[in-house]
């Protein structure tokens, strides 16, 4: 199979590598609310995860390939038996089934992790395209750290592999390593090398260990590669992966240089980062390109100057050509429903009536205490409302009552409502307002808890802004569980983002992947 010589994939791994972002982990309801979002900006293929890795992730996809219409719904297979029959059965509610399977191929990965010889990988590879194939008419074959490869070698397993049936192959830069002109000239080879390469599309997924991801992936792109595989805000292992907006916005404002189309529609970017942001407890830097904050901001004279008399001056693209929402417009205490459901329409939120119900009383409290409300605000409240709802066992923080300052000790009496349906009630002193608060909350929770990271960003400015709170605590099982919190007092969102934190701790309890998720 051949894509159209014109079109380039967009393959979103946000779901399956963006969650081996140290410190993530989500719940199949998050991913499939990101899934939404992913299938809103009619991305082409979703590897929604690992469905051999843990019960929780086999779960998510076979929901998401249940649910999700359009895009390709991919699950990612070791060259192993057991994960390609899990991967098939995952994603056999898919109107549009991958199974993606991968095997090392450089020699320092076969000598050290695999410990097998060039003619043993080469049988397991074509044995597991084989055995997916038997599942799937569209099978996805990764031979990993392509870019440390002997070329040969790659070539030959490449050839191997798409004769055994697979439809795409791709090309990884595992660790990061390659370069964009080096990168080109290895995708050029594999085009005049691999005498059935017609017969596949030619896939990239790079890492940005060197901060090189997107431009290799779109090098690759100039050396013929049609499909580039990345993850919303850049997030993945160690550095991350290729950021998927910023490919699209490359292909999409440079069409005059790249002449290449895609099907992925832009203008959910933004929802969806934020969105993304959000559930993974990673903010988006500030200087972020096409979804940072500042990413549409002048702040130099001459810069504001010329933009006023002429926008392209000093924009190369719209702003709400990627849904960045710039001076937000504002809601207030006297806004009435209809308001509020077009204002959260507009930022990507579709709510039903008993939603609506339960946000309306949410957002009456939250202006009453803000004069205003802007898009931000809204986001932040939305989140708040999704936080913890999907998931069963979970603690309700119900009053905050502090005392603090010089003279006397921090100390906090926590009311939480139980997952048992009853309230309990906790008091602790603390060196500080915010330890006295988890203090309290520890003597409440049967879990082993130690907080090892604590932040706290404004959601907009000024005296009444929102602050939202993000939270990392290390589980009895030594994994890094994120929590985030928001409120107009930093204390009480300090108190939900550590019991957050700690429903997550519950809500993947039994979760554990059975062996660590490999690295593509």
């Amino acid at each position: 199979m051949s894509s159209d010589k014109d079109k380039v994939i967009i393959f979103d791994t946000t779901l399956r590598d963006g969650e081996q972002t140290a410190g993530a982990g989500l719940t199949a309801d998050e991913k499939l609310r990101i899934a939404r979002h992913l299938q809103t900006m009619k991305v082409d293929v979703i590897e929604a995860g690992f469905a051999a890795s843990s019960p929780g992730d086999f779960k998510a996809i076979q929901q998401i390939a249940r649910e999700i219409e359009g895009p390709v719904i991919c699950s990612l297979a070791r060259a192993v038996p057991g994960d390609i029959d899990a991967a098939a059965e995952a994603v056999k509610g898919a109107k549009r089934p991958r199974i993606h399977t991968f095997l090392s191929a450089s020699d320092i990965h076969m000598m050290h992790q695999m410990r097998k010889d060039r003619e043993t990988i080469m049988s397991m590879a074509v044995e597991a395209v084989r055995r997916a194939k038997s599942y799937v008419e569209d099978v996805e074959f990764s031979p990993m750290d392509a870019t440390r490869t002997d070329p040969e070698y790659l070539y030959a397993v490449l050839r191997a592999t798409i004769e055994a049936g697979a439809t795409t192959v791709n090309i990884p830069d595992t660790v990061g390593y390659t370069n964009p002109v080096e990168f080109k000239a290895l995708i050029e080879g594999i085009r005049e090398n691999v005498d059935n390469i017609d017969q596949a599309v030619i896939s990239v997924h790079c890492h940005d260990d060197l901060g090189m991801a997107v431009a290799n992936s779109l090098a690759a792109v100039e050396g013929g590669a049609r499909q580039v595989e990345g993850c919303i805000n850049g997030l993945g292992e160690r550095a991350g992966n290729a950021a998927i907006e910023e490919v699209i916005m490359a292909l999409k404002t440079r069409f005059d240089y790249y002449g290449l189309t895609i099907d992925t529609e832009p203008g959910d970017i933004g929802a969806t980062s934020r969105l993304v942001a959000d559930v993974f407890g990673f903010p988006v830097q500030y200087n972020k390109a096409i979804v940072g904050q500042n990413a549409f901001r002048h702040s130099s004279g001459i810069h504001q100057d010329a933009f006023i008399k002429e926008r392209t001056t000093f924009e190369i693209m719209e702003p709400d050509a990627v849904g960045w929402r710039g001076e937000a417009l504002v809601l207030g205490k006297l806004s009435g429903r209809a308001g509020l459901r077009s204002r959260l329409s507009d930022v990507g939120y579709r709510l039903t009536d008993e939603e609506m119900d339960i946000t309306f009383a949410a957002f009456k409290e939250l202006a009453d205490q803000k004069k205003e409300v802007t898009d931000r605000d809204l986001e932040a409240l939305m989140s708040e409302q999704h936080r913890d709802a999907d998931v069963e066992r979970a603690y309700k923080v119900v009053k905050v009552d502090v005392v603090a300052g010089d003279v006397n000790m921090p100390r906090a009496t926590i009311t939480l409502l139980a997952p048992d349906g009853l309230e309990r009630v906790n008091s602790s002193n603390g060196t500080g307002p915010v330890d006295a608060v988890c203090n309290a909350i520890d003597g409440m929770v049967d879990e082993e808890i130690e907080l090892t990271e604590f932040a706290v960003n404004s959601v907009t400015e000024g005296i009444d802004a929102l602050g939202e709170v993000t939270i990392r605590v290390r589980g009895a099982d030594g994994n890094i569980y994120a929590g985030r919190g928001s409120s107009t007092d930093i204390v009480v969102a300090s108190a939900k983002a550590y019991v957050n934190a700690i429903n997550r701790v519950l809500a993947m309890a039994g979760d554990v992947a059975t062996e660590q998720t490999q690295e593509v």
